[in-house]
């Protein structure tokens, strides 16, 4: 699965509708005078993989993400990244069967605050089934070594195994499984209380009341 295509309407500098066509599966580069909005291309792919630390998209709030900060007229901002699925053995699990994946994010009614909305091939999704999808094929963007910034190269060449061993366990695909069970057992446990809750609940009040009538 790779970027085929990007659509931006209202996203920082892209005041109106810009389709960037044409990547290619394995290399691309962005040019362009200063300016011209090539940051922002990589904003916006950041944007829509569901960045939460908004500093790595240069902005403080969602509001800033909207062209002018929604005081040229333009209220929301729009970006739809399409996703080539033409190999099925490197599929999104469940999406096998799509050729291509749409997966877009929009930020409207910033004047309150801002709203996220997430779509996928057109039909509203909930955030974590966006990331989901994403940590399925090994794409996190809020891995802290998921993005190479500038200044950061030296840090990368320097990382201790701690970090070196996060970068594994992104790309064998076993973070997403270790997430998924921490928060498995959070729900167990918190079962496992009530259960306990329960039968504290039967051995002191319920059974005895039964017993005393019983033998009444």
């Amino acid at each position: 699965m790779y970027i085929k295509e990007i659509r931006l309407e209202g996203f920082k500098s892209y005041a109106t509708r810009t389709v960037v066509p044409g990547f290619d599966p394995y290399f691309n580069a962005i040019t362009g005078l200063n300016g011209s909005g090539k940051s922002n291309i990589l904003d916006s792919i950041c944007f829509v993989l569901g960045i939460t630390n908004l500093q790595q998209v240069r902005a403080s709030n969602l509001q800033e993400l909207v062209y002018k900060q929604g005081q040229a007229g333009i209220t929301k901002a729009t970006v739809s990244v399409v996703f080539d699925n033409f190999d099925r053995s490197r599929s999104p699990l469940g999406y096998q069967d799509c050729p291509e994946i749409t997966v877009t994010r929009l930020v409207c009614g910033i004047m309150v605050g801002g709203r996220n909305k997430y779509l996928i091939n057109g039909h509203l999704a909930q955030p974590s089934r966006v990331q989901n999808l994403f940590h399925s094929v090994q794409l996190n963007v809020n891995n802290p070594h998921f993005l190479m910034m500038q200044g950061r190269i030296t840090k990368v060449l320097n990382m201790k195994p701690p970090e070196i061993l996060s970068i594994l366990e992104e790309a064998s695909r076993t973070r997403m499984y270790d997430t998924k069970k921490k928060v498995a057992l959070k729900t167990l446990e918190k079962k496992q209380s009530k259960v306990d809750e329960i039968d504290k609940l039967l051995d002191q009040d319920i059974l005895p009341a039964l017993l005393l009538s019983f033998l009444n």
